[in-house]
This record gives C-alpha cells, sequence and structure tokens, in this order.
C-alpha cells in the first residue's frame, strides 16, 4: 500500500512548518503496517517561502499558477504516486491516532474515501467552537467531509473527476457527494471519521468579524450556492489575510 498525503498552501510559511511535521509524526501509523507515503505539497503560487520551506522539510512540490484551492489539490493529486490519497490542509495538524484510524478503513476495503471531524485549537472563540460543533454533526449526517481533511481512493478520486475547477469555495462539498453516489453504486461507503478530530486553525473566526461570516453564509444562502462560482464572493479564502 503506498499513501500520498497531498498538502495544497498559498502562502503559508508560518504554519506549513508544524503541519508537515505533525504529518510526518502521525504517519508512523503508516509505516507500523509496513506501507510507502509520500508527502506532496501543491505550492499555489506563493510570493513568500512556502515551497522552499515543504522542501526543506523533504515533500515534494507541485506548482499550480492559477490560485484556486480546487485546481490546488487536484495539481497535487496528479502529482502523487499513492493508491490513496490524503488531503490535509496546510493550517491543520493530524495526529497519529487520527491516521491509525484512517489505515484501518484504507485496509478493510469498505470505503471509496470519507472525511474527519475537526476540532479548534485551546482558546478558540466560543462562537468559533459552536461552528465547529455544528460542522461536525452535520458532516457525519450528510457525509460532507470538511476541506481540511479528505482521504480518497486514487481511482475514485479519478471516476469523481477530482475537486474540478467551477468553484472557488466548497469544492469538498461537491467532490464528497460525487464520492457518496459512487460509493453507492460500488456497495461500499463515504465515511466521516470521527474518534480523534482533526486539529485545525481558526484564524478564519479571528480574522473576520461575525458580520462578515454571516454575509457570507446569506451570499452563499440566497443564491443557493452559486457565489462558490464567482473567485470575488470568495475573498475569505483569497484576499491574502493570514
Amino acid at each position: 500500500m503506498r499513501v500520498s498525503v497531498v498538502i495544497p498552501a498559498y502562502n503559508e510559511e508560518a504554519l506549513l512548518p508544524e503541519t508537515l511535521a505533525a504529518v510526518r509524526a502521525a504517519a508512523g501509523a503508516f509505516g507500523r503496517r509496513g506501507w510507502d507515503w509520500e508527502l506532496v505539497v501543491c505550492d499555489n503560487n506563493s510570493s513568500d517561502r512556502t515551497a522552499a520551506v515543504a522542501r526543506e522539510a523533504g515533500a515534494r512540490v507541485a506548482f499550480e499558477p492559477v490560485n484556486q484551492i480546487g485546481r490546488a489539490r487536484d495539481t497535487g493529486a496528479r502529482a502523487a504516486m499513492g493508491e490513496w490519497l490524503v488531503f490535509v490542509d496546510a493550517d491543520s495538524q493530524p495526529t497519529e491516532a487520527l491516521f491509525s484510524d484512517l489505515a484501518d478503513a484504507l485496509a478493510s476495503g469498505r470505503f471509496v474515501g470519507g472525511g474527519a471531524t475537526v476540532r479548534l485549537p485551546v482558546g478558540s472563540p466560543a462562537v468559533a467552537r459552536l461552528i465547529a460543533r455544528a460542522w461536525n454533526l452535520w458532516s457525519r449526517l450528510a457525509g460532507w467531509a470538511a476541506g481540511s481533511c479528505i482521504w480518497v481512493e486514487s481511482s475514485a478520486f479519478r471516476a469523481a473527476g477530482g475537486f474540478g475547477a467551477e468553484v472557488y469555495a466548497g469544492e469538498e462539498v461537491w467532490l464528497s457527494r460525487r464520492l457518496g453516489r459512487l460509493a453507492r453504486a460500488q456497495g461500499r461507503r463515504f465515511a466521516i471519521l470521527h474518534r480523534h478530530p482533526l486539529l485545525t486553525s481558526d484564524r478564519k473566526v479571528r480574522l473576520y468579524r461575525l458580520s462578515d461570516h454571516l454575509r457570507l453564509f446569506l451570499r452563499m444562502t440566497l443564491t443557493f450556492g452559486r457565489a462558490a462560482r464567482r473567485r470575488e464572493d470568495c475573498d475569505f479564502w483569497y484576499d491574502g489575510r493570514r
């Protein structure tokens, strides 16, 4: 078995070292099974030392010139050689316990892919913790993976068309839905792991006001998600704030 951990990164030199160190420690769960694994970072046209930081940590670096999250993930996937792809965001830190549960799922043969619930750092604002709890509940009920952690069989990823370039945010939801349909057609499952949530950053809550979040929510809701197809409506992901 070979597993490829793919990390899309845009101007992430500050947080990327911690993420890479966490991934290497967590990947011990793969090593104990005798599996090979690799680390691929997709530099999404960064203007800082993101690519250099990744190379210094021993990662293979792919480059995507168009600044779009779905494109970055797909470019990283094309550079990967694993039978399974594990997408982790550059501001998130998996644990060995999470990757151990993931390895069990991969070895079972019962899944085409899935995601993981999330947790925020100690001291995160109360509203952020509330949003995370609500998301975790909906994620498990609806079978939607958070973009911070998605794992998928390479062949299923290709069959589902990857993340695609149609939207600038929420691409993980569309992929989750396509993979869910594929799983049902194959008599398999798309599952959200929940015993060991992924630690992910709360920076969007700290960087933007509550009114900004409400405005984004209304924009997406009132357009039935069509706003995700317009880069200018997805400034949370593309305005460069870190």
